[in-house]
């Protein structure tokens, strides 16, 4: 499992839930294999209504941008087959997995792909920074960034770096020769104290696996 792929995704929305009526009205993404960026998706959607004043000025997409966009319907059509196969990964994953399948549900299909949350993640593997918002990562771990915020595919860079950062993070402090998807979910599980310990287990089974 070292040569899994993942799609590290990003929607920008209508406002925060797809339960009040909310849409999505960009997603940005990356695909990652072999711990390498291959690949990017990005759109905007036309959610059929208007957005708010607020989200104009906090995504910087306006009313006007949205009216010649594709409908989401389309867009989602599209993306589904971008992200088909790969494990997917989100900041703050649950907000853009409750979007992701409230859309998927409306064109007919379903997510069968694990998520991860690097979010979580990187509260284990960065524990020392003082804060795990994109930002901050970004900041203090001189992460590649485009300088641009609250766009879904400049979020969807910054994040996939961020994963980047954390396997090969992982490899070195632990000599692991790969870093599995599911070693990254187990992570955003445990909590923060027990984080190092699950790590120094993997270590070792890795090393005895080596030595056989």
């Amino acid at each position: 499992m070292g040569n899994y792929s993942v799609v590290v995704l990003d929607f920008e929305t209508t406002g925060l839930s797809p339960d009040c009526g909310d849409r999505t009205i960009e997603v940005g993404a990356v695909l990652i294999r072999n711990n390498r960026i291959v690949d990017r998706f990005e759109s905007l959607m036309n959610p059929g209504m208007r957005i708010s004043s607020f989200i104009e000025g906090y995504t910087g997409i306006t009313n006007r941008m949205l009216g010649s966009a594709p409908p989401i319907a389309e867009v989602m059509e599209k993306f589904a087959a971008f992200m088909a196969g790969h494990h997917l990964v989100a900041h703050n994953a649950s907000f853009d997995r409750r979007f992701l399948d409230a859309e998927l549900q409306r064109v007919r299909k379903r997510r069968t792909q694990e998520f991860a949350c690097s979010m979580l993640i990187s509260r284990r593997v960065y524990p020392d920074v003082p804060g795990h918002s994109l930002e901050t990562l970004v900041r203090h771990k001189g992460l590649t960034t485009s300088g641009v915020y609250h766009r879904a595919l400049a979020d969807a860079e910054m994040t996939a770096h961020l994963w980047i950062s954390m396997v090969n993070e992982l490899k070195s402090a632990f000599n692991l020769g790969q870093v599995p998807f599911e070693l990254m979910q187990q992570l955003a599980k445990v909590s923060k104290a027990a984080a190092p310990a699950l790590l120094r287990r993997v270590a070792e089974k890795a090393e005895i696996k080596d030595e056989v």
